[in-house]
C-alpha cells in the first residue's frame, strides 16, 4: 500500500529543497543524466510532488549514485534544479535515520 504524505514538500524546504512542483515531468533531466536508469532524477522529483515519503526512503541508496554533475539542472529549463533536490533529499535521508526528523 502507497502512503501519501501531502505535507512532505513542506517538510523538505527545511533541507534546501526548491520548489519541486516547477517540475513537469519533460524528462530532459533523466535523458541527460549519466547515471539515470529508470529515469532517476525525474523519478526523485515525481516521489516529492506526489508525497511519497516512504519511496523516498525505501529507494534512498539512489540518491548516493548521483555525482552532482549539474547537467540535469543545467537542462532543466523550469528552473527545478534536480540536483540541488538530490542533494536536499540526502540531507533528509540523513536527518531521519539519525531521528532527527
Amino acid at each position: 500500500m502507497v502512503k501519501v504524505n501531502p505535507e512532505f514538500i513542506k517538510k523538505l524546504e527545511k533541507y534546501g529543497v526548491p520548489i519541486a512542483t516547477a517540475c513537469f515531468s519533460c524528462g530532459n533531466c533523466s535523458a541527460i543524466c549519466p547515471l539515470s536508469y529508470d529515469t532517476f532524477p525525474r523519478k526523485i522529483i515525481r516521489y516529492i510532488q506526489l508525497g511519497l515519503e516512504d519511496r523516498i526512503l525505501s529507494n534512498a541508496k539512489e540518491l548516493w549514485l548521483c555525482l552532482h554533475c549539474g547537467l540535469c539542472s543545467e537542462t532543466c529549463f523550469r528552473q527545478a534544479d534536480p540536483a540541488k533536490i538530490i542533494h536536499a533529499l540526502r540531507r533528509y535521508v540523513l536527518a531521519k535515520w539519525r531521528g532527527e526528523e
